[in-house]
């Protein structure tokens, strides 16, 4: 079979690196696989399409940036591209993130409604079911119909309000496929979609998965480079820090911390990293998961302090190092610890927050009952999931 693979990026990012490792599998299995992205450059898969180019991006970005039309440029570019699906001829199509400033989703989907082939489609955020937002918050318009959206200032960024037409324009096209199968990566994204106009669909659940030959308890001098030896270590860990993924909740809980204990951010950029209070140890975002594996061993606990997200893969990435979790009761992310591998506490309740933190101990049997729950989130055992679904 023929499978086509369509993400905002390929190799990069966790979606990008969810796709490679699908591809991946898929011709393990003895299929063929194309990866179709639009933003950067392609890494750990040659077998790929671009949809669009960097000035494509800038154009895109214009147009959604002034008139919140966010997926509906790089007309020419999708035209194309469809000519391309054409050519390839897929038994499957799968779609992953379709926005991020490179591809027509009206255009895409008025030819999946006359595709023969299976449609799949992974949500990994919001975007599909509101008329503006990727991650709302605060917000349960979406459920109805958006109008006189307050979040315009949140990606993707717009001038001039076009919530209404586009909430209206997603329900039109997305719901009027008949052959798709979406996908929720978690449990509380799959009763989000419930509440939507995509409530009627086939919604399936299957985790995010990770590389357990490289998230592993590692040795390594991470302690005795930043004198963190003899301190209780507290990690946390964004590709984006933000306001949403509880950026000002960890300056507030460092000043609450005892001089034995040390909080370390990584994924800062150098801004933020020479902004920091003198007892936050920052460093910026690296695409070495080498380096980052032997962080998660090093840390006592990690804390994510998030305030929207639909999985959370930095949880499993820590508890497959031996580290157990501490989170905010937000979204996915609380699903897939137990009793014995993380501690849950409301948004924004530092004080839970500190109580746990002063009385937690990391022992072996925590490390053990980590590392033994992680092996439930294997990406080879998640993504066959999606070949059931493929029925190869």
């Amino acid at each position: 079979m023929k499978i086509l693979l369509i993400n905002s990026v390929c190799g990069i990012g966790s979606t990008g690196k969810i796709c490679v490792d699908l591809a991946d599998l898929i011709v393990q299995q003895g299929h063929d696989c194309v990866i179709a992205y639009g933003r950067g450059e392609a890494k750990g898969w040659d077998k790929t399409y671009k949809i669009t180019s960097s000035l494509g991006n800038r154009i895109h970005y214009l147009k959604s940036r002034l008139f919140d039309k966010h997926g509906l440029g790089s007309t020419r570019e999708t035209k194309r591209f469809i000519k391309f699906i054409k050519e390839y001829n897929p038994d499957v199509i799968h779609l992953h993130n379709i926005h991020g400033y490179y591809l027509n989703y009206k255009v895409l989907f008025e030819y999946l409604k006359t595709s023969k082939a299976k449609i799949v489609w992974t949500l990994h955020d919001m975007w599909p079911l509101t008329g503006h937002c990727a991650c709302y918050l605060e917000c349960n318009k979406w459920e109805t119909g958006c109008y006189d959206c307050k979040k315009l200032s949140e990606y993707p960024k717009a001038i001039f309000d076009n919530s209404a037409n586009n909430y209206k324009l997603k329900k039109d096209l997305f719901s009027c496929v008949n052959n798709i199968t979406l996908v929720a990566v978690s449990r509380w994204i799959k009763n989000e979609i419930k509440k939507s106009f995509l409530k009627d669909c086939d919604i399936r659940v299957i985790n995010n998965g990770i590389d357990l030959n490289i998230f592993k308890p590692t040795e390594s001098d991470f302690r005795k480079c930043y004198n963190l030896e003899n301190k209780k270590v507290l990690l946390t860990v964004a590709d984006r820090w933000t306001e949403r993924k509880g950026f000002s909740d960890y300056l507030k809980l460092a000043e609450m911390l005892d001089e034995n204990t040390k909080l370390v951010m990584v994924g800062l950029t150098q801004e933020q990293k020479n902004n920091l209070p003198s007892n936050i140890i920052g460093i910026t975002r690296t695409e070495n998961q080498q380096r980052l594996v032997e962080i998660y061993s090093s840390s006592d606990l990690f804390v994510n302090f998030t305030y929207s997200d639909t999985f959370g893969m930095v949880n499993i990435e820590s508890l497959a190092c031996g580290t157990p979790v501490l989170t905010y009761r937000t979204g996915g992310s609380p699903e897939m610890l137990t009793d014995a591998t993380g501690f849950i506490v409301e948004q924004g309740d530092l004080e839970k927050a500190l109580e746990m933190i002063n009385k937690f101990k990391k022992t072996d049997q925590i490390i053990k009952d980590c590392i033994e729950h992680s092996q439930l989130f294997n990406k080879t055992k998640q993504f066959m999931n999606y070949l059931k679904i493929y029925k190869i």
